[in-house]
């Protein structure tokens, strides 16, 4: 019988009144460029034969994962809005670039309800798809690169201080797309996975499912909160009627800090759902646009 990856999240029992979500890269950790721009990016252009084009697809690939409401969602359909940015633009379709055509990685992202390297494998062993091959072969070769580059990059400011701070008060775990391996990499390299009762990468679902399966039910909603870098994090708290705290892409330092010395205890004392969240989430939401520079 095969083992639910999601069993943690299941099996997960409450220890304190409160529930801290904390996604990784990009929010506990700076780690959102070097892994795309050295990792993710140069694997794209190499694993899809964007040579001919790979300028176009840098600022398309910068954009989706890095500049945009997109920010830190699944590498998956990142890669294929990747792929739709690049087949509109005028400057690739007077290269006459020969773009992937990939209906089956659609078909399977659109369907799939665990967009992993697992699920993908058991995908290419029903169909022996060779686009699914493909693709996989390109994740790998990400997550090889990124164990192979990313190292020596601890936690943002007030990180630390801030999970020692809720330790005693909240149960906190990792809620993030980022395959686990990496995850447990990282937070046990810079020593704080000790604060993390589950680190859930990409192989336990969506961040929503994430929250849902660890939290809802468990706490009163008023004392759940998620805290991330991106769009999806948000949505994957409101999803759950929970709570969130953004870390502004730019300014983490400052926001790590408004969280330890202010937004913290707004949490714990009840005082944060209300105007003081909705101000930050405006902030937040005004940082990420939707419309590529090249279209504006």
């Amino acid at each position: 019988m095969t083992e639910d990856p999601q069993a943690p999240l299941k099996q997960f029992q409450p220890k304190h009144d409160f529930f801290v979500g904390v996604d990784s890269d990009g929010c506990a950790f700076d780690t959102m460029e070097i892994k795309h721009k050295e990792c993710f990016i140069p694997n794209i252009i190499k694993h899809w034969n964007l040579q001919p084009v790979s300028k176009y697809a840098r600022e398309a690939a910068e954009f989706v994962n890095l500049y945009s409401k997109w920010r830190g969602i699944n590498r998956w359909p990142a890669l294929l809005m990747v792929f739709d940015l690049l087949a509109e633009r005028e400057e690739v379709q007077r290269r006459g670039a020969k773009l992937p055509e990939v209906p089956s990685l659609r078909e399977w992202a659109a369907t799939e309800k665990v967009l992993s390297n697992p699920s993908l494998q058991a995908a290419i062993e029903r169909t022996g798809d060779p686009v699914l091959k493909r693709a996989l072969a390109w994740s790998e070769a990400v997550n090889a690169t990124v164990a192979d580059m990313v190292h020596g990059v601890p936690p943002f400011p007030y990180v630390r201080e801030s999970l020692q701070a809720l330790s005693d008060r909240a149960d906190i775990i990792v809620v993030s797309a980022t395959p686990g391996e990496a995850l447990r990499r990282e937070w046990e390299e810079h020593d704080i996975a000790q604060y993390a009762a589950v680190i859930a990468g990409q192989e336990m679902g969506k961040k929503a499912d994430h929250l849902r399966l660890a939290a809802a039910g468990k706490y009163p909603a008023d004392h759940v909160l998620m805290v991330g870098d991106a769009p999806g994090d948000l949505k994957a708290a409101r999803a759950n009627a929970f709570l969130f705290y953004p870390i502004n892409p730019g300014a983490e330092d400052a926001s790590w800090q408004r969280f330890h010395e202010e937004a913290m205890t707004r949490f714990l004392e009840g005082t944060y759902a209300g105007d003081y969240e909705a101000q930050l989430i405006a902030e937040f939401e005004a940082l990420l646009p939707d419309t590529p520079p090249w279209k504006r």
